[in-house]
């Protein structure tokens, strides 16, 4: 008796593996406590880039560190504004459970193991992971990237 057998090139199943994001983590389909969509979670990075180079600049002219004329063409300032960035978002998600620009967005970081709130060594490895872009890109199906899933956290809405 012959039996059909998919192959690879049957490609993807066309069911998904769940009825939606945040589904299989315990989460609600919407509202708060549901998987934040792509588009929040990019407009609030963007909004703690733009703070942190805000913040980079004015502590540096105000230090003298550079003028302004420098702050365009400087790598300095961009490392630094990085730098910046890495310590706000590593230090507000483990004390207050988002970042600035998550905050503007109505979004949270929440740990998945039970715990209380997201530690300092998974908000580091995190925010290292995401300086790195490309990890932030990959998602699965429950819309977590590859920096969620190495620290075992969601992005949420509050």
């Amino acid at each position: 008796m012959a039996r059909t057998m998919g192959t690879w090139l049957s490609g993807p199943s066309s069911e998904p593996a769940s009825g939606y994001p945040g589904e299989r983590l315990g989460l609600p389909q919407q509202g708060p406590g549901s998987i934040a969509r792509f588009g929040r979670r990019v407009g609030a990075i963007l909004a703690d880039w733009l703070i942190s180079l805000g913040l980079t600049a004015v502590l540096a002219v105000s230090f003298g560190l550079m003028s302004r004329d420098d702050l365009l063409y400087s790598m300095d300032f961009r490392n630094i504004a990085l730098l910046v960035w890495l310590v706000i978002g590593v230090a507000a998600v483990r004390l207050f459970g988002f970042t600035p620009g998550q905050y503007l967005l109505g979004l949270a970081v929440i740990p998945l193991d039970g715990r209380d709130h997201v530690g300092l060594g998974r908000a580091l490895i995190r925010n290292l992971l995401i300086v790195l872009v490309i990890p932030a890109l990959f998602t699965d199906e429950d819309h977590r990237g590859l920096h969620d899933l190495a620290s075992k956290t969601a992005v949420v809405r509050r």
